[in-house]
């Protein structure tokens, strides 16, 4: 196997199918790239069994071969190759791979093919094309919010399901939950599914590194994206995501409007003085018109901190976990907030007042 490409469409080819190399004990060519050569097309595929995926990189070949390369080791080097010549040329030699530039040789040794699984297609899937800008969009309004612990598989997921107008995305750890909703034309047999945490990030890179419409295809166990050179395929989950709609307040008895960046000044603050749970006591009382924020700490100190508002409804006051409010900001566009809530022991609701009211996210009270 012999051929030359484009070094830094290598670089970034190489950089973005390393992340999903995995390690494996019983399986350790897991954590190579597989670099399949056939005429002036190399393929490089990578897997972890839970995310797959494969990048054609076009280039000039003499020999066609196959090869399964460290995956850390090739993209540490190529990533400090920074030679004014932007060819390189790979060769398979002695078993092993040559790469060389106009300035640098290195020789890395590879593994035995025989034992690389392959890259899973779904051959008979609900299939649409959607932006890969959108889906990313909705991927990272919640994501966030999902359980990094696997015992309950269904919450260290995102859920997505097709809603009135389009695509619902939705995550929750039990203590806080963010909702997406997005206006894609979607076919009416699409099944819902529920994606992995863990997948969710290299999904993302590899739709961003897209940057275009892709062609989604799932059935009950895998969901892939597919544009251009780039094919991303991840496995869902067999499982049932919980009735989230009936913790959604269907009334509030108070809400507060505020600027968020003067609420995330606020938080911020608070912050410097909260206790090691992260508790914030928030006090809304509309008739005498103050929104506050009070943390204590009885080894560093206590802090109040008023906040301009617009109020409505009854006086409430109630904790609330710091990260968990201030995780919601990155999804939020608008310049201003509404915090509603419904009682003491009861959630709250965070939505954007202005703009798409696409988004809504909550988070569940603590017990002082």
């Amino acid at each position: 196997m012999k051929f030359e490409t484009n070094l830094q469409k290598l670089k970034e080819s190489v950089a973005l199918v390393e992340r999903v190399a995995g390690k494996h004990i019983t399986l350790p060519v897991l954590s190579c790239i597989l670099i399949e050569v056939k005429k002036n097309i190399a393929i490089l595929r990578a897997t972890n069994l839970d995310v797959g995926m494969e990048i054609s990189l076009p280039i000039k070949s003499q020999n066609e071969g196959i090869v399964a390369i460290p995956a850390k080791t090739l993209f540490s080097f190529l990533s400090q190759i920074s030679d004014q010549n932007h060819v390189v040329q790979l060769e398979l030699v002695s078993g092993n791979i040559q790469i060389t530039s106009a300035k640098t040789r290195g020789v890395i040794k590879t593994m035995p093919i025989e034992d690389f699984p392959s890259i899973p297609s779904i051959l008979e899937a609900e299939q649409f094309t959607l932006s890969s800008e959108l889906f990313i969009k909705g991927l990272k309004s919640v994501y966030y919010s999902a359980s990094v612990s696997s015992v309950k598989p269904e919450l260290s997921s995102v859920y997505v399901y097709k809603d009135t107008g389009g695509l619902a995305f939705v995550a929750t750890d039990s203590f806080r939950l963010a909702e997406k909703k997005l206006k894609i034309s979607i076919p009416s047999q699409f099944n819902d599914i529920l994606i992995p945490f863990k997948n969710v990030s290299e999904i993302i890179r590899a739709l961003e590194y897209i940057k275009s419409d892709v062609e989604v295809s799932s059935n009950k166990n895998l969901i892939s994206f597919r544009a251009g050179d780039v094919y991303v395929v991840s496995r869902v989950i067999d499982g049932v995501f919980p009735d989230y709609r009936q913790i959604i307040p269907k009334s509030f008895t108070t809400e507060a409007i505020v600027l968020k960046q003067d609420f995330i000044n606020a938080l911020k603050v608070s912050n410097i003085f909260s206790d090691k749970f992260n508790q914030v006591h928030i006090v809304v009382d509309p008739k005498t018109k103050v929104f506050e924020i009070q943390t204590k700490n009885v080894d560093i100190g206590e802090n109040k901190t008023l906040v301009d508002a617009a109020l409505t409804g009854e006086r409430v006051e109630i904790n609330f976990n710091y990260k968990y409010i201030a995780d919601s900001f990155q999804s939020i566009d608008s310049d201003s907030i509404s915090l509603q809530f419904s009682g003491l022991n009861r959630p709250m609701v965070i939505r954007p007042v202005s703009g798409e009211q696409s988004f809504m996210y909550l988070a569940m009270p603590m017990n002082r």
